[in-house]
């Protein structure tokens, strides 16, 4: 819970660029610098006066600090006011005290003139503490301005610092509130509707980044929601429904495919559908050939891929989307795309491996003939179909579906493990689905820790590709795996897993994950 809350308040609260950048103004032209174009003043916005000064005009020391005087000569009557609020923030200050918020206020500005400015747009009584610099220079420095904020919030004999430090958050649209926060231990919170340029906030790494006022309300107010109590058995089916009618979908799929291609043998010459349909001498149907299965397949998944889609995923993904999107650390840099491709790999074949030495393979009848089946087509043919079809249709209604609604009533990681459960009894066959188990796991957390559906369906696809070329590979050849292969992928595929988890938001591990109904 976000029990503790602190805000900046120039770009976070308000819109002071008018005030500062003509006081600024005002302040260089004292020393014969004309600066025309307000613009070029915004990265004064945020930052401690005297610092921006010696920063951005090579002012010594003395000279800012004499700026910082002019600055505020204008400031103090005329600039504080040439100020606005940000829409939205009124209701939002007033929904977190409504929902028993702590508020603060810690920003550099002198704490007077911060004062005024909550007092102008009248919502100073909204907040528990304020806290600015002061004007002899002292406290300017940001994780000295929440320091201050946080002892006054927590009280002077105030017990479980650590705890309560876990459920504060610091929002604000500057490197140096992200700086502030991350110094003083509480989560970090940027907004990008201020003055603070994305690719600063993204080298500072907040815990979260926030593009709107809406989003910020979303993310602060998460967990609040109060729902009205839902029968388990209604839970039961809003989660499971979906599942049911995509099975019964694939299968009218596969019926399609076996209508058609019946239509084929009776009416297209022999030599035409030999690929897919086998014939005796006499020259009539006999049976389906490997390629004619996954044709059918093919129809199957791409039919249940489109109505899941269509009903169910479309919507679903959206909602997820934007839930993911207000975590920081969402991984997407080339290394960490690198070590999901890696981990699913290793992990995918070390488990084949795994499985042929334990002979589990060889003793399953039920694996055995969908092997057959499975393995009987045109390579070609089977790499589209496991490498493009499947993946897409099953992780639309496994992990499009299936997990993201389970995460409205648990956590994610509950949420991984009985989602993965589901996609394994899916397969129907214990090679299959025990396998299908582990993988749906390692899938799942890697579409919470990258926050997009391209990943798993990337993740499944590596997944399924690696197991058909190596099942393919050993039936046309004597290879036999070792232990010692089995192994080194097994911690091949773990190592890259491993990177991706030191990656991660280390806030989803503090079960702060979904709103729960």
């Amino acid at each position: 819970m976000n029990d503790y809350i602190l805000f900046d308040l120039d770009g976070t609260l308000t819109d002071p660029k008018v005030g500062i950048t003509t006081c600024v103004q005002y302040a260089l032209a004292s020393f014969g610098i004309e600066e025309s174009d307000p613009n070029k003043l915004t990265p004064f916005i945020g930052p401690p006066l005297k610092d921006s000064f010696m920063e951005f005009y090579d002012f010594d020391e003395e000279k800012a600090e004499t700026a910082v005087e002019k600055y505020r000569e204008r400031f103090k009557d005329t600039g504080i006011f040439e100020n606005e609020i940000y829409e939205g923030i009124p209701e939002l200050i007033r929904k977190l005290k409504g929902n028993k918020k702590k508020l603060a206020v810690a920003s550099s500005k002198p704490t007077v003139f911060v004062e005024r400015i909550l007092e102008h747009f009248d919502i100073r009584r909204y907040f528990d503490v304020v806290v600015g610099s002061e004007l002899d220079g002292r406290r300017t420095d940001k994780a000295e301005v929440v320091a201050e904020a946080l002892r006054q919030l927590y009280g002077e004999d105030a017990e479980d610092i650590e705890k309560k430090k876990q459920n504060t958050l610091m929002v604000g649209d500057r490197k140096f509130d992200v700086k502030g926060a991350k110094d003083e231990g509480v989560v970090s919170v940027a907004v990008t509707y201020g003055y603070g340029p994305m690719d600063e906030l993204k080298i500072a790494k907040p815990d979260y980044i926030v593009r709107s006022v809406a989003e910020l309300e979303k993310l602060l107010l998460r967990g609040t929601e109060k729902t009205a109590a839902e029968p388990p058995l209604s839970k039961a089916l809003y989660v499971l429904v979906p599942v049911l009618i995509y099975y019964f979908v694939r299968e009218i799929g596969a019926n399609i495919g076996y209508f058609i291609l019946n239509y084929m043998a009776v009416n297209l010459p022999a030599s035409a559908v030999s690929a897919m349909i086998y014939f005796n001498e006499m020259g009539e149907p006999e049976g389906i050939t490997g390629n004619g299965v996954a044709l059918m397949s093919g129809l199957a998944f791409l039919t249940a891929g489109i109505v899941t889609w269509k009903f169910f995923a479309k919507e679903e993904l959206g909602k997820a989307k934007e839930a993911l999107t207000l975590r920081h650390a969402l991984l997407k840099t080339p290394l960490a795309y690198a070590c999901m491709a890696v981990g699913t790999l290793g992990i995918a074949l070390g488990l084949n491996f795994l499985y042929d030495l334990l002979r589990i393979t060889y003793n399953s009848a039920s694996y055995q003939q969908t092997s057959e089946m499975q393995y009987a087509a045109a390579i070609p043919v089977g790499l589209l179909l496991n490498g493009l079809l499947v993946p897409v249709a099953e992780e639309l209604m496994f992990r499009g579906v299936l997990y993201n609604r389970m995460k409205k009533y648990m956590t994610y990681l509950p949420a991984i493990a009985l989602s993965a459960l589901c996609f394994g009894i899916y397969h129907q066959n214990l090679v299959q689905g025990s396998y299908a188990f582990f993988m749906g796991c390692i899938i799942a957390y890697f579409y919470e820790c990258f926050g997009r559906f391209h990943v798993p369906v990337i993740a499944h696809a590596i997944s399924n590709i690696s197991a058909y070329v190596l099942t393919v590979w050993t039936m046309r050849t004597d290879f036999v795996p070792q232990w010692w292969q089995c192994i080194l992928l097994l911690a091949i595929g773990v190592g890259g897993f491993a990177v991706c988890w030191q990656m991660r938001n280390p806030k989803m591990e503090s079960g702060d994950s979904e709103p729960k109904q």
